[in-house]
């Protein structure tokens, strides 16, 4: 009986380990997954914003997908046809004043979340600045990017602007 009692202990013990290894094994691995894919998203949130920031629209036009879907709190649903227009007329805009239009992503606000078989999700806040009248006219706003990795590539396919 008690070589019994024994052998259940040490298997009981055994199993702990084993379900132990195995979740530290999967969170060690998550997390260099999860470290991954916020440098591949910070990345490209860097390649988008740098386009924005040299009116660059042909850059612009490839990180977006063609069913695009932007929601902005003081704009409403607009599609992608109607998005690269609007930074059409922005850029063109700004180009005739001759003043700069700039976005940066406010330092520490980044956060990139994995979309189990789609993406990822990218939010945080950004600092939008251009002159008015006469004087730099910033604002600080927060976004939510949803990101669609299709066949090695990637591309933000919903947008939420908001907070303005």
């Amino acid at each position: 009986m008690l070589n019994n009692l024994f052998s259940t202990k040490l298997i009981l013990i055994l199993c702990l380990l084993a379900i132990n290894y195995t979740i530290n094994a999967q969170s060690r691995n998550n997390s260099l997954e999860h470290q991954e894919l916020y440098k591949e998203i910070a990345h490209l949130d860097s390649v988008l914003f740098n386009a924005f920031n040299t009116q660059d629209i042909t850059t612009m036009k490839t990180l977006f997908t063609e069913d695009l879907e932007w929601y902005q709190d003081n704009g409403g649903l607009l599609s992608y046809k109607t998005v690269m227009t609007n930074f059409e007329s922005m850029f063109e805009r700004f180009k005739n004043l001759n003043t700069p239009i700039r976005r940066d992503l406010v330092e520490g606000s980044l956060e990139v979340h994995p979309i189990k078989d789609y993406g990822a999700i990218h939010v945080g806040k950004h600092t939008f600045c251009h002159w008015e009248n006469g004087k730099n006219d910033c604002g600080t706003f927060k976004f939510l990017m949803i990101w669609q990795k299709k066949d090695g590539v990637w591309k933000i396919s919903r947008v939420a602007s908001y907070d303005h």
